[in-house]
This record gives structure tokens, C-alpha cells and sequence, in this order.
């Protein structure tokens, strides 16, 4: 059962003016913005290289390493990056050194043509994912870390702070690359998708700067709490020596974090909270996979889809997720789910009327509207609830575990949303139906088990 006391609206809103939500701001900006890259730009630079609707779709398995973080994110819990750990502390360096891979990707990219080395494109796609995928690992850990373990609101409105960094890199890192593109293409170079990944590079570079403005403490705690499990399981193991040290740290490594999370939760409602995690936002990836390829389908062009997709939907985006957060401060997180689940479903269904219609401005403004809405308010009750039920022991394991369960769903199964396109015959109406009813299952987990989790919002 949720337990939060009511405070004024005005009290709630004060919440955002703590400086720590600003280095949240940052820190979201830094994750968001590789989605840009292996998202709408890669995608529509596939298209525009004339690849099918199936290739592009199929291309989106790159987007599969985010499920499965969790697996290499107990080393970044442990392991610290020689010499940047201790000039910038052990988080922040984990993010440079990640920071640096994508850049060097970009200026691969800026080197091959996609229809002769369609292999080699992917594969730098799916290094600059593993190395955002990894990133996010960090960023979201050094967000959560941000906030004291007790500070539940705090916690609600930094996971809105983040969701406003994150929309921010994605979409108006999306303006710059689809009017660099475009500005690129009008002034007749045939490569104006390579020269549009050097200027992204620049914005990856901004992004390492402003990284320098976001304090990392180095707390002892962890490291200490860390310790206790190695010594504990190798208490078990008998011997002291090389062997049994090493099988020690790996198991506390690994499995402590899961055993944690099962421990704290109970087995049936860690279930329960992993079904839901999954099935949440299954139908909002499949429509944003392929909602690109939709839009240039239907006649609008990278400028228009740059003002309404990209710009108006970024503004719509922060207003209502900074209202989202409020939202689930004042009646809690769960609420805010279920209401926020009912909007996805409902704002999908805009976008059959914008197919069935054909290409209108004026509509596809109020498609992109409602849907950033309830993204927005899904996504903040989302990062908030699973910050709010992860152990500080393993910050970045935890999270990223259930964050990649999250994405997991998002990612395998809208690999197949331009095969499902295909197999409709191009009937976008019927998708965009398909995409709304994906929402059910997954509320039908959080109505199983919401008076069963036990969320500090204080």
C-alpha cells in the first residue's frame, strides 16, 4: 500500500526548483540523445537509401542491448575506469568513457554508404547502442543517487526531470539532425546523412561538458555493503584463497542484486512487477518504431515531420511531464499508471484517424500532441516507480535489471512492427489499433498486484 501524505499544489511544485533537478535535466539529455542516432535518423536515412519497411524494422534488433544491460551491469556497480574514476568520480567516468565510443562511431558513419555496407552500418549501430545501453546504466544510477533514500517525492519529481532530459536529447537532438539533413540534401550533397552524424558529434561533445556540472559523491556504503556479501558467500565457500575470493566477488556481484530484489518484494510480487515492467509499454514501441516510416509514407517531409514530430512534441513533452510528475506526487505513482496506461491506448487510436484521413497538418498536430502526453505521464510514473524499488547497494544493477525487462518488451517484440505493417498490407489504421490494445495485459499485472507493493513516497 502506497503511503504519501497530501501537500499543496504549490508546495508540490517547489519541488522542481531543487538544484539537484537540474543535474537530473543534464543527465537525462545525455541518455536520450543516442536514441536519436539508432532511432528516427538511422531509420530514415535506411528509407531514404530505399531499404523496405521490413529491413528498417528488422534493423531495430540493434535496439535489443538495452534488455539486456542488466547483464554487464553489476561491473559497472564494481569496477572503476583507471585514472578517470578517481579525476571525475566512478560514475561520471563510465559516461565519458561511453561518451567517446559513440563519437568515434559517428565518425565511422560519416565513412560508409548503407546500400554497400548495410553490415557494417548495423554493426556501428549496435556499438553506439551497447555503448548508450551501458550509459544509461550509469546515468540512471548517478540520477537515483542524486536523491536520499527516504526523499519519495524528490524521487517523483526527478524521474520527471529525467523523463524531461531524456525527451529533450531524443527530440530536439532529432530538430538538429533532421534540419542538418535536410539543409545538407538542398545544398546538393549526396552524403548529407554522413555530414549530419559529424554534427552530431558536436552535440555528443556538449554533452560531456555539461556532464562536468553534475556532482557525484563518493559514499563508502556501498562499497562496504558490497564487501559483506563477497565475505558471507565465501563464508559458505569454505577456504580462504584465490579461488574461492574470485567465486565470491562474482556471485555477490551477480547475484546479489537479483536475490536483493526477490528478498525485498516477495517471489509472487517480484513476478508480478517484472510481468507488468515487460507488458507496459509494448503498444508506445511499436508505434514510435515505425511511426517515422509512417509519416514520409503519408507525404510529410523531414522539415514537417522536424516542427511537429520533433519540436512541438519536445514542448509537449515537458509540460506535461513536468505535470505528470505532479500528478503522481499528489495521488501516487500507481494511480498515475493505470491513468497514463488507459491515455497510450487511447491516443494510439489518433493516429488510425490520421491514417484513414490521409495527410493533414492540423491532425497530425493533434496525434503528436496527445500521444507525447501520455507518453510523458507514462513514462514518469514509470521511472519513478522502479527507482523507488531499487536497493542502494546495487543502484545501477537493479535499475537497469528492471529497466531492461522494461525495454525488453519495447525492443525484441517491435523488432517485428514493419513485418506486421507488411503483413497488413500497409494498413497503418489497423496497426495503430493493434499497437492500442497492447496496453491491457499489462494493467491487468498492475491491478494483480498493487495493493501489494510497498512504495515510501514521503
Amino acid at each position: 500500500m502506497e503511503i504519501y501524505q497530501k501537500q499543496s499544489f504549490k508546495d508540490s511544485f517547489k519541488i522542481y526548483l531543487d538544484i539537484r533537478m537540474l543535474r537530473i535535466l543534464l543527465l537525462g539529455i545525455i541518455s536520450g540523445f543516442p536514441w536519436v542516432l539508432i532511432g528516427s535518423s538511422l531509420s530514415l536515412w535506411l528509407k531514404e537509401e530505399g531499404l523496405s519497411r521490413s529491413t528498417i524494422g528488422w534493423a531495430g534488433l540493434i535496439f535489443a542491448v538495452y534488455a539486456f544491460n542488466y547483464l554487464w551491469a553489476p561491473l559497472i556497480d564494481r569496477v572503476r575506469i583507471p585514472w578517470l574514476t578517481n579525476k571525475v568520480g566512478h560514475r561520471r567516468g563510465w559516461i565519458i568513457v561511453m561518451q567517446l565510443i559513440i563519437l568515434l562511431s559517428l565518425v565511422c558513419w560519416n565513412m560508409v554508404e548503407p546500400t554497400a555496407n548495410l553490415a557494417l552500418v548495423i554493426t556501428v549501430g549496435l556499438i553506439i547502442a551497447i555503448a548508450s545501453a551501458t550509459q544509461d546504466i550509469t546515468v540512471d544510477a548517478l540520477r537515483i543517487e542524486q536523491i536520499g533514500k527516504d526523499e519519495g517525492k524528490s524521487m517523483q519529481a526527478g524521474a520527471a526531470m529525467a523523463v524531461v532530459g531524456w525527451w529533450t536529447g531524443y527530440k530536439l537532438g532529432g530538430v538538429i539532425a533532421l534540419n542538418a539533413a535536410e539543409y545538407f540534401q538542398s545544398l546538393g550533397f549526396e552524403n548529407y546523412w554522413q555530414l549530419t552524424f559529424l554534427v552530431l558529434g558536436i552535440v555528443v561533445i556538449a554533452c560531456n561538458i555539461g556532464l562536468m556540472f553534475v556532482n557525484e559523491e563518493q559514499p563508502t556504503e556501498r562499497q562496504e555493503a558490497q564487501i559483506r556479501t563477497e565475505k558471507m558467500i565465501q563464508s559458505k565457500l569454505g577456504a580462504s584463497n584465490f579461488i574461492t575470493k574470485s567465486a565470491a566477488w562474482i556471485s555477490g556481484t551477480i547475484a546479489g542484486p537479483i536475490l536483493s530484489f526477490f528478498k525485498k518484494n516477495g517471489f509472487k510480487i517480484a513476478l508480478g512487477i517484472l510481468g507488468f515492467v515487460f507488458l507496459f509499454k509494448i503498444g508506445e514501441a511499436f508505434l514510435g518504431r515505425m511511426s517515422i516510416i509512417f509519416y514520409k509514407e503519408i507525404g510529410f517531409s523531414k522539415g514537417d515531420i522536424a516542427i511537429y514530430s520533433k519540436g512541438l512534441g519536445w514542448i509537449t513533452t515537458v509540460i506535461f511531464t513536468l505535470l505528470g510528475g505532479l500528478f503522481a506526487i499528489r495521488s501516487g505513482v500507481i494511480k498515475a499508471m493505470f491513468v497514463s496506461g488507459i491515455l497510450m491506448a487511447s491516443t494510439n487510436l489518433l493516429f488510425s484517424a490520421l491514417a484513414w484521413t490521409g495527410k493533414s497538418e492540423w491532425l497530425f498536430a493533434v496525434a503528436v500532441i496527445f500521444d507525447d502526453m501520455a507518453a510523458a505521464f507514462a513514462t514518469v510514473a514509470f521511472v519513478a516507480f522502479i527507482s523507488m524499488l531499487v536497493d542502494r547497494t546495487y543502484t545501477a544493477t537493479q535499475y537497469a535489471l528492471l529497466a531492461s525487462i522494461g525495454t525488453a518488451g519495447r525492443t525484441t517484440l517491435a523488432a517485428s512492427s514493419g513485418a506486421m505493417v507488411d503483413w497488413l498490407n500497409g494498413d497503418w489504421g489497423i496497426f495503430f489499433i493493434i499497437t492500442a490494445v497492447m496496453v491491457i495485459p499489462s494493467l491487468i499485472f498492475l491491478y494483480m498486484i498493487k495493493n501489494n507493493i510497498k512504495l515510501s513516497e514521503k
